[in-house]
């Protein structure tokens, strides 16, 4: 069984959002890109790296879609998320999913998401 991600390393505000996608970013794959707000010295700093999707339905059309994209990021989020800095890390897809089944989907997406947070660990 499955670990959940608690509640405070998730993003929950449109705030949140909107200041991380306003920010910097920091890795970029095929499908993926991973922004972050900059540091401003009145924000108090974080315990935890905290993470935020956006999967846009023009860009995945399908529900069933969405939700396993959705599943397989937090997956590698929760098993990566104590060798990542304490910061909030949006993943926003950023292009059409190219034609497969949803197992073929879920490796691809797991494959670019593994690289790009060793791109943000490092």
């Amino acid at each position: 069984m499955r670990a959940p991600l608690p509640a405070q390393a998730r993003l929950h505000s449109p705030s949140e959002y909107a200041l991380a996608l306003k920010g910097k970013r920091l890795a970029r794959g095929a499908l993926f890109v991973v922004s972050s707000p900059r540091q401003f010295p009145a924000t108090p700093p974080l315990s935890t790296p905290r993470l935020g999707l956006v999967i846009a339905k023009r860009f995945a059309a399908r529900a069933v879609t969405r939700n396993a994209i959705k599943r397989v990021i937090r997956e590698a989020f929760r098993l990566r998320r104590h060798a990542l800095p304490s910061r909030d890390l949006v993943f926003r897809l950023q292009t059409r999913l190219p034609d497969q089944s949803l197992t073929e989907l879920k490796r691809h997406v797991r494959q670019e998401v593994d690289l790009l947070l060793d791109q943000i660990a490092s």
